[in-house]
């Protein structure tokens, strides 16, 4: 984390280190601190977070005929991918505890740009959840990759939903390389 001094109230804009790309950054009482930027070479990237809940670890082998047969390792690549080719950094975590997933929402806010999240079983209950990413006042969108308004009656309310910026369900793993296409419509 960088600090710089600012003595007036002036709007300060910082070019990122070898770009031509400006980036605003928020004022303290007399210092600015850098945040949210990801530089690689010479091109300076927004940063998303992935966040996988309960029992996504077992993707792949856990019902596949509704989860499909890729693996969450092989979802993570092609995520990778797709994110490197929109010109994002990322972070991918995995969790099935709801502690842990919120505590990295909360990392979020000073480390990234927006949210991907797949909360699992907690989309349809953890109201932890679900303020954690309104308290974070970062873009999030919620993915599924079963449709779970064609599921089980308790699966088809989603309680994180109202603080996302959208939610995508039902493609499987290309859930997840549609909402990297939609954070890109959004940080633009």
């Amino acid at each position: 984390m960088c600090v710089l001094k600012v003595e007036n109230d002036s709007t300060l804009y910082v070019l990122c280190i070898f770009s031509q790309v400006k980036a605003l950054f928020a004022k303290g009482k007399n210092h600015v601190i850098i945040k949210n930027i990801a530089c690689k070479g010479e091109t300076c990237m927004k940063k998303i977070s992935l966040i996988h809940g309960a029992n996504l670890n077992l993707t792949g082998t856990r019902e596949p005929g509704i989860y499909g047969r890729n693996n969450l390792e092989s979802i993570n690549d092609e995520f990778v991918k797709k994110c490197e080719q929109c010109g994002f950094a990322f972070e991918i975590f995995q969790s099935n505890s709801e502690g842990d997933i919120i505590d990295r929402i909360h990392a979020a806010i000073d480390n990234c740009d927006g949210i991907i999240i797949n909360a699992g079983a907690y989309t349809h209950y953890s109201y932890a959840i679900r303020d954690a990413i309104s308290a974070t006042r970062l873009p999030c969108i919620e993915v599924n990759l079963s449709n779970i308004h064609a599921r089980e009656d308790f699966r088809n309310n989603s309680v994180i939903a109202p603080v996302c910026a959208g939610v995508i369900t039902g493609f499987g793993k290309n859930s997840y390389m549609l909402a990297v296409d939609a954070m890109k419509g959004i940080l633009e």
